[in-house]
C-alpha cells in the first residue's frame, strides 16, 4: 500500500536521475575499511557508562536524566522504549508519559461540518472534516502562549482502508474519487491548552481545508511562464490544488511552509509532451497511471493538459491567522520532490531555506532571499519567498581521515542575482525542471533527501537521509557511505563562519542508522551498546536544547516505526534512545516539541498493510469505537511517575 499510494512504487521503477555525477567513491573505498576497524576496536566507545553522570537537573543537563521525576514534566527525561515488534496495534510510551488524540480524519473542523460517519461519507462532509493521512505539524501561537493554530499536511490516502468493497481504481465511484480529492491537503485547526493536554477546537471561525481543488496562486521568476499556462488557466498563475504534503516549516512571520513531494503519480501520463521528453522522465511522469482523478478532472490527464504537472512539486506557503488568504505555491524555490523548508534569518537579515529531494540518488538544495527580513512588517515578509537565489550541494569527503564520515561541501549556483547560471537553460527552465538544471552543475547524489531542519540552539542544519537500497558499491561517497543502505543516516552541515547565506560549509554524518550490533552505525562517538536501533530516519525536530528527535519511516529491521531523541552536545551526545512507538502499519511522522512539555506527532497511515480491509483491519487505532484506523495527530507528555501506557 504505502508503495503504491505514497510513491507511486518508486522504488520498483528505475531511479530518475541518470546522470554521471561524481560520487567520490574511489576517496572513501580506501578509507571505509579503516573507519570500521576502528569501530570494530572499540575506538567509538570513549563515551560508554557516562550516561550516569548527565546530570539531574532538566536546567542544566544536556540530555535525558533517566526516569521521570515526580517534578519534571519535560520530554526530554525519559527512559528509553524497547523496541516493538510490527505488528504491534499500540502506541507505547515511555514510563510514566501517556498520550491521547488531538484531531482524527473526519473530525468535523470546519464549521457546519457533520459528525464523522464512515460508512456514509461525501465530498462535501470531506471538504469541511480533517483531511486524510497527516504528516508535519505545525503550530502558530494565537494572541497566547496557551492558544494556537494547528497546520497538519495531509499527504495521501489510502482508499483500501476508506472504502468498503474496494477492488482497484477503476472501483471507484465519482463520489468515492472526490472524497479522495477532498482528503489530501492540509488543515488548519485552532487548538487550547486544557491543563497539560492541546484540544481541538470544532467549527472555529479559524478553522479551514485546504484541498485538491483549492484556488492557489503561482508566485515568483516562473509565474507566467508558458510552461505553468493551461487551456483553464492561459495566465499560467493560478491552479487548483495542492497534494503529496510532506514535510513542512513555519516562517518567522507566521505563516507555514508545505513541500509538495510525491505529486507524479497523480497524473495519467501515456506520453510526454514534446519538448518536455527529458522532463518528465526526470520527474517520474512517463508511463504513470495516475489514481483515476481524470474520471472527474480532464486536467489529470496528460493527454488533454501537458502542462498541469509542471503546476505541481513546489514549496507552498499558507497564511493560517486568515482563512480567507489565498495560499501561493513559490516557484522561486525550484520544483522537485519537497519534502518541506525550514526558514531561518541570516546575519545580514536574508532569509535562508535548506531543502532536499526525496528520491534515490537526488539532491540537497538552498533558496536565499534578494530582500531582508524586516521585524514586524508583515506584509514585506510576505513577499521575501518570491526572489532570491537558489543553489544545490556538492558534498567532498576527506577520506575518513579521522574515522569519521565529514569532510566539506560547496553550494553549486543554478540561479544568482535572477540570472540563471546553467548554460542553455532560462530561470523559468531552471525554475520548472529544476531536476534537469541540478543535474547539469554536478551536486552529489544523496540517499533520498528528506526532512532539511535548522537547530536553534547551536545554528546547524540536519537533513535525514532516509535510505537508498539501490546504491551499489561503486556508488558509496563519504556522505552515503553504505552501499544497500536500508537504514538511512543523518547528516549535519556547518555553515561557513555560522552564515547560512555562504557558498561553503563543512558536513559530518553524526548518525548512521541501523542495528547498533553492525560496526557500519554510528551514533557520534557513543557507545554502540548503549543506544536504541533506528532504521529510516524521516522528520526531524528540536527541543529547546538543541536535542535532535526524530521520527522513522519504513522501519527496515522489522520493528513498528518510533520517534526518538538523540543530544548532540556534552557527554550525552550521540546516546538515541526510543521514545514512543506507532501502531501497526503507522509511520510516526511530523514531529513537534511544544514548550518542552509535549510531544506532538502524526499517525499516519495505521494499518496500512497489504491485505488489510474495513472488514479486516489489522489496526483499530484511535481506538474510539469506530472499529476503523484513522490517522490522528496525537500529543505524548508526562502523566504520573511509574505509569507507563500503552493503546488504553
Amino acid at each position: 500500500m504505502t508503495c503504491h499510494y505514497r510513491c507511486d512504487d518508486a522504488c520498483a521503477k528505475p531511479v530518475p536521475n541518470t546522470s554521471e555525477n561524481t560520487y567520490f567513491g574511489d576517496i572513501v573505498r580506501a578509507g571505509i575499511s579503516r573507519r570500521t576497524a576502528l569501530k570494530a576496536s572499540g575506538v567509538t566507545a570513549a563515551f560508554a557508562g557516562l550516561y550516569a553522570v548527565a546530570g539531574t537537573s532538566p536546567a542544566a543537563a544536556s540530555g535525558p536524566t533517566g526516569k521521570p521525576g515526580a517534578r519534571s514534566p519535560y520530554v526530554h527525561d525519559f527512559e528509553a522504549t524497547a523496541p516493538q515488534p510490527f505488528a504491534t496495534d499500540a502506541v507505547v510510551t515511555p514510563e510514566g508519559f501517556t498520550w491521547s488524540p488531538v484531531v482524527r480524519w473526519g473530525d468535523p473542523i470546519v464549521a457546519g461540518a457533520p459528525a464523522f460517519d464512515f460508512d456514509h461519507q461525501s465530498a462535501a462532509a470531506q471538504e469541511k472534516q480533517f483531511g486524510y493521512n497527516c504528516d508535519y505539524v505545525g503550530l502558530v501561537r494565537k494572541g497566547s502562549h496557551d492558544k494556537g493554530l494547528l497546520v497538519v499536511n495531509n499527504e495521501y490516502t489510502n482508499e483500501e482502508l476508506m472504502f468498503r468493497g474496494y477492488t482497484g481504481a477503476a472501483s471507484l465511484t465519482t463520489e468515492q474519487i472526490k472524497i479522495v480529492m477532498a482528503a489530501h491537503g492540509m488543515s488548519v485547526v485552532e487548538v487550547h491548552k486544557n491543563g497539560r493536554e492541546w484540544k481541538a477546537r470544532m467549527g472555529s471561525s479559524a478553522n479551514r481545508r485546504v484541498t485538491a481543488t483549492t484556488p492557489f496562486e503561482l508566485v515568483g521568476p516562473a509565474a507566467g511562464s508558458p510552461l505553468l499556462r493551461t487551456k483553464a488557466d492561459p495566465t499560467g498563475r493560478r491552479v487548483l490544488g495542492t497534494f503529496g504534503n510532506c514535510a513542512g516549516g513555519t516562517t518567522p512571520w507566521g505563516t507555514v511552509l508545505s513541500g509538495e513531494e510525491n505529486f507524479n503519480g497523480y497524473f495519467k501520463v501515456d506520453a510526454a509532451p514534446a519538448g518536455q521528453e527529458d522532463a518528465f522522465k526526470r520527474y517520474g511522469l512517463t508511463g504513470s497511471k495516475g489514481r483515476a482523478w481524470e474520471k472527474v478532472d480532464p486536467r489529470f490527464d496528460g493527454a488533454v493538459e501537458a502542462n498541469e504537472p509542471n503546476r505541481f512539486g513546489y514549496i507552498v506557503e499558507l497564511d493560517p491567522t486568515d482563512p480567507t488568504s489565498t495560499p501561493r505555491k513559490l516557484t522561486a524555490l525550484g520544483r522537485l520532490k519537497h519534502e518541506g523548508a525550514t526558514v531561518s534569518i541570516a546575519p545580514d537579515r536574508r532569509v535562508v531555506a535548506v531543502m532536499g529531494d526525496d528520491e534515490r540518488f537526488d539532491y540537497m538544495y538552498k533558496f536565499v532571499s534578494k530582500a531582508k527580513y524586516r521585524e514586524g512588517d508583515r506584509r514585506h515578509n510576505l513577499t521575501l519567498l518570491e526572489e532570491g537565489d537558489l543553489y544545490v550541494a556538492r558534498f567532498t569527503g576527506d577520506g575518513f581521515q579521522d574515522g569519521v564520515s565529514d569532510g566539506t561541501g560547496e553550494w553549486l549556483p543554478l540561479i544568482v542575482g535572477g540570472v540563471s547560471k546553467v548554460a542553455g537553460m532560462s530561470v523559468e527552465q531552471v525554475l520548472v525542471h529544476t531536476r534537469l538544471a541540478a543535474d547539469k552543475v554536478g551536486p552529489t547524489k544523496m540517499d533520498r533527501p528528506e526532512d532539511v531542519e535548522l537547530n536553534p540552539v547551536n545554528g546547524r542544519v540536519y537533513a535525514a537521509l532516509t535510505n537508498n537500497s539501490n546504491r551499489q558499491p561503486s556508488q558509496i561517497d563519504e556522505a552515503n557511505p553504505r552501499a544497500s543502505n536500508k537504514h538511512g543516516q543523518v547528516i549535519e552541515i556547518t555553515a561557513t563562519g555560522g552564515d547560512h547565506t555562504t557558498t561553503t560549509f563543512t558536513w559530518k554524518l553524526v548518525l548512521i542508522c541501523g542495528d547498533p550490533k553492525d560496526p557500519s552505525t554510528y551514533f557520534d562517538g557513543f557507545d554502540r551498546t548503549q543506544v536504541s536501533p533506528i532504521s529510516c530516519p524521516d522528520n526531524l525536530a528540536f527541543d529547546s536544547r538543541g536535542n535532535l528527535w526524530i521520527s522513522t519511516d519504513g522501519n527496515a529491521l522489522g520493528n513498528a516505526d518510533a520517534f526518538f531523541m538523540m543530544p548532540l552536545e556534552g557527554p550525552e551526545r550521540g546516546h538515541l534512545q526510543q521514545f514512543h512507538t506507532v501502531p501497526y502499519g503507522a509511520e510516526s511522522a511530523g514531529p513537534l516539541i511544544v514548550d518542552d512539555t509535549t510531544v506532538l506527532c502524526s499517525v499516519q497511515h495505521p494499518g496500512e498493510v497489504t491485505g488489510a480491509s474495513p472488514d479486516k483491519p489489522v489496526s483499530r487505532f484511535p481506538y474510539d469505537g469506530t472499529g476503523q484506523p484513522r490517522p490522528s495527530v496525537i500529543q505524548v507528555f508526562v502523566d504520573k511517575p511509574g505509569r507507563g501506557h500503552g493503546r488504553d
